[in-house]
């Protein structure tokens, strides 16, 4: 059981290496969702108000609908804080000890990851619908397009990133799940001959003792 690894993660107090986790499969998905939150965030902050000549205010480029900016700039910014939690998180991963605490942060792992997946479907559903019933005359100078545009093909990309991520987490719960049954197993296999005996034995005797009562 020395080399057991427990939801993804060998033994507490391991030497963290660093080449190793960055290239560990979970840990490019945890960077590209925060590049991606990134990405949006600049794109609605920088580029995602326009108005008018005759205008001095500046409207969302989102069919002057505030709430698709700031729904924008809202997910851009707690997707870009909730992944660079969970990737300390993942470099603190190997320092806990208990199985049911690794447990507990894959749980809410998978939890958060479908959240957050759902989030950016939502997301993307609204941006694209209100981009695409904005009206040429809000914005005649076609200034920021390209930033919303690449505000909704990154959320359509986010949708994918967390997807990806909560699918690692339940197949390392399912392949701990797995590992736990064959070491039971093993260890079973691997008692001592005596107490096989002694089960057989008492078999025996209660076989003996019911045909003679018989």
């Amino acid at each position: 059981m020395d080399g057991f690894q427990a939801y993804g993660a060998g033994k507490a107090g391991g030497a963290f290496d660093p080449a190793t986790f960055i290239r560990q499969p979970q840990t490019v998905v945890r960077i590209l969702c925060w590049l991606f939150s990134i990405v949006i965030l600049g794109c609605v902050a920088n580029e995602g108000y326009v108005n008018r000549p005759e205008e001095v205010e500046p409207y969302c480029i989102f069919n002057r609908n505030q709430d698709a900016c700031n729904y924008g700039i809202t997910m851009g910014t707690l997707g870009f804080l909730c992944s660079a939690a969970f990737l300390a998180l993942d470099v603190y991963f190997p320092q806990i000890s208990g199985v049911k605490d690794r447990k507990k942060a894959v749980m809410a792992d998978i939890v958060v990851s479908a959240l957050w997946a759902f989030i950016w479907f939502v997301g993307f559903c609204f941006l694209a619908n209100q981009w695409q019933v904005s009206k040429k005359e809000d914005n005649p100078l076609n200034e920021g397009s390209d930033a919303a545009r690449a505000t909704i093909v990154f959320s359509f990309f986010s949708i994918f990133t967390w997807v990806i991520g909560l699918r690692s987490f339940i197949l390392q719960l399912h392949l701990n799940s797995l590992s736990s049954s064959l070491i039971s197993t093993r260890i079973f296999r691997n008692s001592s001959p005596g107490f096989l005996k002694d089960i057989q034995s008492s078999s025996l005797d209660v076989s003996a003792f019911c045909s003679l009562s018989g």
